[in-house]
């Protein structure tokens, strides 16, 4: 059976042109002519087709798939072999191209695509991407996780001053309500921390009573975040556990 040059464009997804320009340099001869003198390409004609469009897709130029594909030493097994080890390389070479563009998906994360000066505005000493190593190894698999990165990569700076604002705010209220002694799992401070969920739900991902109650256990768990949270108070971590611990309670009971 022999196929018409249209027949082995549309197969091969190549222009006429190309065919003919294949023919006229010898690269890829039809194996017959129509009585009018047409081109006519055989099965056999096809493989070659498919060998050359494999070779010139990894940037091979014309001259030296020719030289391969006429080597007289050559079977189509080494071909084959030939071909397995150069698309294993070009896999290598596109996994770590797409660790790349990885990376720089992730340096927009986090609030990295500030400039240094409004970073430090927003964040102060504080370096949101310092444990996002970590982050991402403990929590990266899960929803909550990408719901906050696809949030974090679209905000501005106007966007972090604001969640920052409100996380102060809500700060500010907790240690009001330590300083005037009121209880953990009072009204006023189990309000607090339903206000505390809330902002994490509306700034973060969504952020259920049983997750916002694992988040106040790490707040001790977890010294670094202990520190942090204390530098407004001392004891402000342990007091912001217990409300939300309180608050959930209150809420799924």
């Amino acid at each position: 059976m022999s196929y018409s040059v249209g027949q082995v464009a549309g197969f091969a997804g190549v222009t006429v042109r190309t065919l003919h320009h294949y023919d006229d340099i010898g690269l890829l001869a039809p194996s017959e002519r129509s009585h009018a003198g047409h081109r006519r390409y055989s099965d056999a004609d096809l493989d070659r087709l498919q060998q050359i469009l494999f070779y010139r897709e990894l940037g091979f130029p014309l001259e030296e798939v020719a030289a391969l594909l006429d080597d007289p030493d050559a079977d189509p097994r080494a071909h084959l072999r030939r071909q397995h080890e150069l698309l294993t390389a070009r896999i290598e070479k596109l996994q770590k191209m797409a660790e790349a563009v990885e990376h720089a998906m992730e340096a927009r994360k986090m609030g990295i695509n500030l400039t240094p000066d409004e970073k430090f505005e927003v964040f102060g000493d504080f370096d949101p991407d310092q444990y996002e190593d970590e982050v991402r190894g403990r929590w990266g698999d899960t929803d909550a996780y990408r719901q906050s990165q696809r949030r974090a990569a679209s905000y501005t700076k106007e966007d972090w001053l604001r969640i920052q604002r409100e996380y102060d705010e809500i700060n500010q209220r907790f240690v009001a309500l330590m300083e005037a002694g009121e209880p953990a799992d009072s009204e006023a401070a189990m309000d607090a921390a339903e206000e505390h969920r809330r902002w994490i739900a509306r700034s973060h991902y969504d952020c259920g009573y049983e997750m916002h109650t694992c988040l106040g256990e790490m707040y001790v768990a977890d010294e670094r975040f202990t520190r942090n949270i204390d530098k407004a108070k001392a004891g402000l971590a342990a007091y912001l556990k217990d409300a939300i611990l309180a608050n959930a309670a209150r809420h799924t009971s």
